[in-house]
């Protein structure tokens, strides 16, 4: 043990000897850490969030009935945590480890950010309430489950010179001894080969509480649901260009649709299943959305192969799956096993197996493909389960790579899905799933994912010169509106089944539903158009990484080609011409499939800091 830990733990022993005399003192101490500690789960909630830098309160009538504007300056600190000093931090933290083993003290940092977050303004009183009640036992579990010691938390907070904060340290995934096959370019089909259609489904978020008429600007969270309020113009019959996610009519319109489309091969569904509002669900209220829009789906498309993925939102509180070793009632069990039931015949009893122990698991889908279907909630930032271990959970990708050596031997070709993006995903993780790719890339054929709404994509090169392109994720686009979007869904055309098969995809079409057109007459059946086709839009020989990797190139040095891409990028729902600024950091993020990366973006002179900012869904 290093000599930061042993102090720590001898800071620990003298607290608990001393607790009884300043038991008063470290129950306000406790409310004032336990305000810095939850606010940051208001902020991933809740957006836009207030900034690092929390609004200065203006009056000690102001501050709350502890009489925290009397302790704080005790302390040398100020609100805000960039004015916690080390001394204190370590102290607050000292204390606060004491005071969550009891439920009194538990109940009392509830109270208390409720308090704060009325006070910021971070959301209405009654999401303040009904979230922090939401939140409160997973986030206490968490903390407590942890481990932290203060030295660790105020290194995160304060920087190295404070602590030394490892949680997020870097682990390397291990791979075969086998060597990584002959790289062979990827070469088209022969005339008249078959082609599959798939259908891409994500990130439906239904919304019970939608109503025709009501209010698209309400201060809460997601609008357009009864309780709104009135505003200045009011919410579509079909959907709105608001914070609104999508009535239940249109998601099942949209399935009559596509019925009566195709044909098609099999339909990748990639999650988010409810809706936005985080703060008032309950395991009921996702299940029944799971078993509602599963059943819909299976009535009109019930004829075509289903393979579904876990989205962050499937459960609730949004964003937390703890790993399989979290037993009890705060697993996920409850989740996995309900998926398993809804999908069982969709799936095989090997696959639900996985199901049921992780949410994720792989198929063979016909004599040259596999599929790989990966809960992307293990590699969340949101999900902060992850603070408690986040190497590897759940062994997901070992386990990867062990199905993606036998595909290997057995000379298959896999395509992965998932919910959220790599580039999207913690450091380390999204660091060695490119890693795999990179091993792993005359196998693995196509990478679909989803989770941010847009139309996007994100490449993968060869690690040794990072000029290679060797894959590339397609992002699809959400059926839901949320924020400012048409609904939309994607078809791939890939690489048929016939032997030698790349299964590659070699081109896709983007459909939408144009708000504007369907809203104006309702009465009347809407008409999901194509948006575009992506090799015939952007002038692609092939839709294979090297025609994405010079497709980028081409966004570069072609403004009126990157402003085509910026209009498909928004589901064909953005008005004006999109400043020069934006180009560099965007370009960059569709550089890099890796998390924090900016090893190809030179050229673009992005610094650090200057990353894409990728609108946060929760």
């Amino acid at each position: 043990m290093g000599e930061g830990a042993s102090q720590a733990v001898l800071c620990r022993l003298e607290l608990l000897r001393v607790r009884k005399l300043w038991a008063a003192w470290a129950d306000t101490m406790l409310s004032v850490t336990g305000l810095w500690l939850s606010l940051g789960f208001f902020c991933f909630l809740f957006m836009p969030c207030p900034g690092t830098a929390r609004p200065a309160l203006q009056s000690q009538d102001a501050l709350d009935p502890h009489q925290l504007h009397y302790i704080l300056p005790k302390l040398g600190m100020k609100y805000g945590w960039r004015n916690l000093n080390c001394r204190a931090c370590k102290t607050v933290f000292s204390i606060i480890d004491i005071g969550l083993q009891t439920q009194d003290n538990m109940d009392h940092v509830a109270n208390l950010v409720i308090w704060m977050c009325e006070e910021l303004k971070i959301a209405e009183p009654y999401v303040c309430v009904e979230a922090v009640q939401l939140f409160e036992e997973d986030t206490i579990s968490i903390w407590i489950h942890s481990l932290f010691w203060p030295a660790e938390i105020c290194g995160l907070l304060l920087g190295s010179s404070c602590g030394h904060w490892d949680i997020f340290s870097d682990w390397n995934i291990t791979l075969p001894d086998t060597p990584k096959p002959p790289i062979k370019p990827p070469l088209p089909p022969q005339p008249g080969s078959p082609i599959s259609h798939v259908l891409h489904l994500t990130d439906v978020h239904w919304d019970q509480a939608y109503t025709p008429g009501s209010n698209p600007e309400c201060k809460a969270p997601l609008c357009c649901r009864s309780g709104s309020g009135v505003g200045r113009w009011k919410a579509g019959y079909w959907g709105e260009y608001s914070k609104c996610d999508l009535p239940l009519h249109t998601i099942e319109n949209l399935l009559q649709h596509l019925a009566n489309s195709g044909p098609f091969h099999y339909v990748y569904w990639t999650g988010d299943i409810p809706a936005h509002n985080v703060w008032e669900q309950s395991r009921t209220d996702q299940l029944l959305e799971l078993n509602n829009i599963t059943s819909l789906i299976r009535k009109y498309l019930g004829q075509i192969p289903i393979y579904p993925a876990v989205g962050n939102h499937e459960t609730t509180p949004v964003n937390n799956f703890p790993p399989p070793y979290i037993h009890g009632n705060k697993s996920s069990r409850w989740l996995y096993e309900a998926m398993a039931e809804a999908w069982k015949d969709w799936l095989t009893p090997e696959a639900l197996h996985t199901l049921r122990l992780g949410g994720f698991y792989t198929v063979k889908l016909n004599p040259g493909l596999r599929l790989v279907s990966l809960n992307m909630n293990f590699c969340s930032p949101g999900n902060f389960w992850l603070l408690m271990n986040s190497t590897d959970p759940a062994d997901q990708l070992q386990w990867l790579v062990g199905v993606l050596q036998d595909a290997e031997d057995n000379k298959e070709k896999v395509h992965i899905i998932g919910h959220i993006p790599p580039a999207n995903c913690l450091r380390s993780w999204s660091w060695n799933y490119y890693h795999i790719v990179n091993r792993y890339e005359s196998t693995i054929s196509a990478q679909f994912f989803a989770h941010t709404h847009l139309d996007e994509f994100e490449m993968f090169y060869d690690e040794e010169t990072l000029t290679r392109p060797v894959s590339v994720a397609f992002l699809s686009p959400s059926v839901t509106t949320y924020i400012n979007l048409n609904p939309g869904y994607r078809v791939f055309q890939i690489d048929g089944n016939y032997p030698g098969s790349s299964h590659m995809v070699l081109d896709h079409e983007t459909f939408i539903l144009n708000l504007t057109k369907a809203n104006a007459n309702p009465q009347d059946q809407p008409v999901w158009e194509r948006l575009y086709r992506a090799r015939e839009a952007f002038n692609m020989e092939t839709a294979f990484p090297e025609a994405w990797d010079n497709l980028i190139q081409r966004f570069l040095d072609d403004d009126g080609l990157f402003q085509k891409f910026w209009y498909f990028y928004h589901k064909g729902h953005v008005q004006g011409f999109v400043g020069t600024p934006v180009k560099p950091p965007l370009l960059c993020h569709l550089r890099t499939g890796r998390t924090d990366d900016l090893s190809l973006c030179h050229d673009l002179k992005v610094q650090p800091g200057q990353f894409w900012k990728q609108p946060r869904f929760c």
